[in-house]
């Protein structure tokens, strides 16, 4: 009898100290925790779609990437501005004094001469490389030269003209090429957006699952706890009977003690897959931002899908948003070598100007002699003026041609040739590119035929491990085995329940990567779920993403 009381001392004193280690670590028992009113009113329940609509409208990485779109348009804009007309104009004033230079200058003393210039203009460049410009001038001049026919004087000329490439820069020019590279940019920019919602979506719904396996890998855990706590509970029933050596509760104490911090392991992964669902789907600048806990309203369901890789490869082909980056780059290439190719041309442009101009004021009339002695004088105002030169009374018209050529390997004609052979490695590593993405989509549709078939493993599993359990507590009760064997047995079925949740979760995810995969390239790995149970290590299915 004095045996068994220091058995039980022993006992008493070997789970006290685990109890204090526990402490000692900061670490409660899980039975004593137990949600405040408080916290329980910060709980936000939402299902699958749900995250992936608050995602779309709050994930901050979308919110960039939707600001991409905006700044090439900004781009495209700019480059069209090349093509607004320019208005200039000038208004300047002229008063000078010279010395007469020789008998002939107009004056014996000095000459005076002031002018004002009203001038006015506008130009731009066309869409087909030319450029035109557009120009009306006015000026007003008095003077005390004696050989001035017009004082005050008012002139007016205006000026048309218009000069147009007719080989270089005539199909494309620096301007256009700009413009539409610009414009392929704005196109990948659509892209890349529609490739950061495809793969948010699949973020948000992984991190759903992750959430998910978590939570239930917590269930798991608590049985587990639950198992041994009884076995600890029927352990004593025994030894106060006589039937048992106080120093199997020992055994049974540390079992419930390693499960209790199985479950606080198991609760700190909710947190933490809490985190990363909530920083994907609530906005940052909620108040309860991180106070709010995340409750999942789906359940995890086995719904097995038709797998054809064959057709998923082709689809992603077709739609995969870094292949049709890829191949609106090629076009970006293409008129680039149009672009090079256009300026190896001769440079050949021909010009036509127009010029009609009027002069008016108040004219002498002079008398004989040179230069005669002023006898009256005739008035033409400024409507006037500019009626004659509107009406083109005194019309100047100019054409000419200009052509220039390099003698020798010019400029352009490397540019051609470095952008043509930039654009067969584009179309290689294009090729290259396809081929990776063959190979991934096929590892993708294996992922989800062997997690199927994990499924339906791991479901058997856990169905033999529960019968194996419940044969080992009863021989147990009859004394044909010992509590290691029934420990042992808890074990396994913990571990079997948990990779049963493991390879459904695993599934599900492997479906969703099975179908982003065919719209844009994804990161990370294929087919990881979770922790494993309890341990806190990631789980032993973990494979990497396809190179």
């Amino acid at each position: 009898m004095r045996v068994q009381k220091c058995l039980a001392a022993q006992s008493a004193l070997v789970a006290g100290l685990v109890l204090a280690g526990l402490s000692a670590l900061g670490v409660s028992p899980v039975r004593a925790q137990t949600p405040s009113p408080a916290a329980q009113e910060q709980i936000r329940r939402i299902s699958i779609d749900d995250a992936l609509a608050l995602a779309l409208e709050n994930n901050l990485d979308l919110q960039v990437s939707r600001l991409t779109p905006q700044l090439q348009d900004l781009s495209v804009s700019q480059v069209r501005t090349s093509y607004v007309p320019t208005f200039n104009s000038s208004i300047d004033f002229n008063k000078q004094t010279q010395p007469p230079a020789s008998l002939l200058a107009g004056n014996a003393t000095q000459i005076n001469t002031n002018t004002g210039r009203y001038d006015f203009g506008v130009g731009a460049l066309n869409k087909w490389g030319g450029t035109y410009n557009a120009s009306f001038n006015n000026n007003r001049t008095t003077s005390n030269n004696i050989f001035t026919n017009f004082n005050p004087s008012l002139s007016a000329n205006v000026s048309l003209g218009y000069t147009q490439p007719l080989l270089r820069n005539f199909t494309i020019d620096g301007t256009r090429q700009q413009l539409l590279v610009s414009q392929k940019n704005r196109e990948i920019s659509d892209v890349q957006l529609q490739q950061s919602i495809a793969l948010t979506a699949r973020n948000v719904k992984n991190a759903y699952y992750d959430l998910m396996f978590a939570i239930g890998n917590l269930e798991v855990q608590r049985q587990s706890l639950e198992l041994a706590e009884r076995s600890l509970k029927d352990n004593r029933a025994r030894v106060e009977i006589g039937t048992m050596a106080p120093i199997d509760i020992v055994e049974a104490e540390a079992e419930v003690a390693q499960r209790e911090e199985s479950v606080i392991v198991a609760e700190a992964a909710i947190s933490r897959a809490e985190d990363r669902l909530r920083t994907l789907v609530f906005s940052p600048s909620a108040p309860d931002f991180w106070q709010l806990r995340i409750e999942p309203t789906d359940t995890v369901q086995f719904r097995p899908i038709a797998v054809d890789a064959g057709s998923a490869v082709d689809n992603a082909l077709r739609q995969r948003t870094d292949l049709t980056t890829s191949r609106k780059q090629l076009e970006s290439n293409d008129v680039n070598i149009r672009y090079f190719k256009n300026q190896a041309l001769p440079d050949m442009s021909a010009s036509v100007t127009y010029f009609s101009q009027a002069i008016g004021g108040t004219s002498f009339i002079r008398g004989a002699g040179f230069p005669g002695p002023v006898i009256g004088q005739t008035q033409k105002s400024y409507a006037s003026t500019l009626k004659t030169m509107f009406a083109g009374d005194f019309p100047t018209w100019t054409f000419s041609m200009q052509v220039s050529y390099p003698i020798g390997y010019s400029n352009p004609e490397a540019s051609l040739a470095r952008a043509r052979l930039q654009d067969q490695q584009s179309r290689k590593q294009l090729q290259s590119q396809e081929l990776q993405v063959a190979s991934q989509i096929r590892d993708y549709a294996r992922q989800v035929q062997t997690n199927a078939k994990r499924v339906e493993a791991t479901g058997a599993s856990r169905t033999l491990a529960e019968r194996r359990l419940e044969a080992e507590e009863k021989k147990f009760q009859a004394g044909m085995t010992t509590s290691f064997l029934v420990f042992q047995a808890q074990r396994d079925l913990n571990q079997a329940r948990n990779n049963a949740l493991q390879a459904l979760l695993d599934y599900n995810k492997s479906v969703v990567d099975y179908q982003a995969a065919q719209e844009a390239p994804l990161t990370g790995s294929i087919g990881t779920t979770g922790l494993s149970a309890g341990t806190g290590t990631v789980g032993s299915q973990q494979q990497q993403q396809p190179q």
